[in-house]
């Protein structure tokens, strides 16, 4: 058995875990907040017409809650490439929650000097974007939606992505109402 390691899921790697792991557990990262701030050229959108996923911001006050993962070190050859397109690993101190410990582990982040970040914008130019994202891992609108649906089984309430979530909604169905 090699050595093992914590890797903090704070988007898609909280409900599309396709890698092994050892064992999985709620864990809270101090000091970031989830924004969907960065662009997804291979993922949720084209290097034409980039989709939208999270990132996280430095951000005092915040609390992010997500999920962690024990992984062995060989498993990072496969999240290396997921989280390619701007993410950087990182490392910092994890609480896991139902343990009430903590541990170091490692996150993947896109920081804003990264040829893919794309920054804020309104709750309302962001679902739009959102919603005419397709790529090669599916629509944009799916990953929102997914991460929202993820976030409240963890008991999570993400403002940011929450308000995304009612926004996207919003604009599918006047979309339907205009279309049907």
């Amino acid at each position: 058995m090699g050595k093992e390691f914590w890797v903090f899921g704070y988007g898609s790697l909280i409900y599309k875990v396709d890698f092994p792991y050892i064992d999985r557990e709620v864990a809270l990262l101090r000091g970031w907040s989830r924004r969907f701030w960065q662009g997804s050229h291979d993922h949720r959108g084209t290097p034409e017409s980039p989709g939208r996923v999270v990132t996280l911001i430095r951000d005092p006050d915040a609390l992010c809650r997500g999920v962690a993962f024990l992984v062995e070190e060989s498993v990072f050859a496969h999240l290396d490439y997921r989280e390619k397109n701007g993410y950087e690993r990182h490392r910092t101190r994890l609480q896991l929650e139902h343990r009430e410990e903590t541990v170091s582990g490692t996150f993947y982040i896109a920081a804003e000097g990264n040829n893919a970040f794309l920054g804020p914008d309104s709750d309302h130019a962001l679902a739009k974007h959102i919603l005419r994202s397709h790529g090669p891992s599916g629509s944009n609108a799916d990953y929102l939606l997914s991460l929202a649906k993820a976030l409240r089984e963890l008991g999570e309430h993400d403002e940011h992505v929450m308000n995304l979530e009612k926004e996207l909604l919003a604009l599918q169905e006047s979309d339907n109402i205009s279309h049907g």
